[in-house]
């Protein structure tokens, strides 16, 4: 090396490619990025390397290190200073998200239903300035019943359903009175007469019992968008303009023309799972354990939330941390009957004739032996003819 010879852009790549098996990519190419543009001579260029290197190894996991129960310990005590709320999400007007411990509860249990599911849906790139195309969108999502375009009144005497119509609600939700007809399909069960903006429905058989079966249909029946999308509000976020839903349905969501599927989301991480499989359930819940425990102002390192995510993850299917899930499912007899229901896991343990190896925690504290991790994993050998 000579002291004060500038390295050359293509020599950092090609030293820095050569470090691909003693750091990670994202490292790599994070230092390469830092560092690319400037001026560097060879000995300060390999010292950076050389202090990258050694800090990168000191941040290791040390041998047989309890990074289970560092993890749990990590979320766990940031966990009892959140708040028990909800708040307005992001500053959209009205709508409610779950936030704080029952929001982080959630998600640790894989609730199959949030309790205030949301989807974020982006638009394509190329229409997300377009504010009218944002509305019409919305009015696509946004589920429409009788009840948002005009009253439904039971005329007992004449046995038929009123439908009148408001003109300025149908033209907000870009219907017309032909797509109401062809929505409802009428035929051997109901006859409808038209009179402008107002529908009269006679069911086939003029009793009260079928005059309240209808009556009830017609409240229920989807007229135009989504069924579990009860409400739309676009906000604009930067150049582009953003929709937020209350109600789920990631699957119908992605299918609609002008949704960007590659940005669009949900907080429903049971529904991500189904829809776009474990790996990007396993990054949904590093995502929103991260984004709600930040939300409060707490900082948890991300590793002990990959974790978590990973052991959730790694059967291919999504599982709750719990006895119905990851704790549940332990080999362990000792360590299950530590958790919950002792009584009935020992029961049937013992009809079963389990074997406990005694491999984890909490099954050798119970017995009283030395854990098998830190230095208590550690074996120490020596050949014999050693032995004075």
């Amino acid at each position: 090396m000579i002291s004060g010879k500038i390295i050359k852009r293509s020599d950092i790549s090609k030293k820095i490619g050569e470090l691909k098996e003693v750091l990670p990519a994202k490292l790599l190419k994070d230092l390469e990025d830092a560092i690319k543009d400037l001026d560097l001579d060879e000995d300060t260029f390999y010292k950076i390397i050389d202090i990258v290197t050694e800090r990168y190894k000191k941040a290791l996991v040390d041998p047989h290190e309890a990074v289970g129960t560092v993890a749990a310990q990590s979320i766990g005590e940031p966990g009892t200073q959140m708040t028990m709320r909800t708040f307005h999400y992001a500053g959209v007007a009205e709508i409610n998200v779950t936030l704080g411990l029952p929001r982080l509860i959630e998600i640790l249990d894989v609730r199959k239903k949030p309790a205030t599911p949301i989807m974020t849906v982006k638009i394509e790139k190329e229409l997300s300035d377009d504010r009218d195309f944002a509305k019409k969108l919305a009015s696509d999502i946004e589920r429409t019943t009788f009840k948002d375009i005009g009253s439904i009144s039971t005329d007992l005497g004449s046995m038929e359903i009123i439908v009148d119509l408001d003109k300025e609600s149908l033209e907000r939700r870009g219907l017309t009175v032909d797509d109401i007809l062809s929505k409802l399909g009428a035929g051997k069960k109901f006859n409808i007469h038209v009179d402008e903006l107002q529908l009269k429905i006679i069911p086939g058989e003029r009793s009260f019992k079928e005059l309240h079966k209808l009556e009830e249909k017609l409240n229920n029946i989807v007229l135009k968008g989504i069924k579990e999308v009860t409400r739309v509000v676009i906000r604009k976020e930067g150049n582009e303009y953003v929709l937020y839903t209350e109600g789920s349905n990631l699957m119908d969501v992605m299918k609609i023309d002008g949704v960007d599927p590659h940005r669009t989301t949900t907080n429903n991480i049971k529904e991500i799972e189904e829809v776009l499989g474990i790996e990007s359930a396993r990054r949904a819940v590093i995502n929103e354990i991260t984004d709600t425990i930040g939300e409060q102002g707490l900082d948890v390192d991300i590793r002990h939330i990959m974790l978590i995510a990973d052991v959730m993850t790694v059967d291919g299917e999504l599982k709750s941390i719990g006895r119905h899930g990851v704790a549940g499912s332990k080999s362990s007899v000792l360590s299950r009957a530590a958790f919950e229901i002792t009584t009935s896991n020992l029961l049937k343990s013992a009809v079963k004739g389990d074997v406990d190896e005694l491999a984890g925690v909490v099954e050798n504290i119970i017995v009283g032996i030395p854990v098998k991790v830190g230095t208590g994993n550690v074996k120490l050998t020596i050949k014999e003819e050693n032995i004075n």
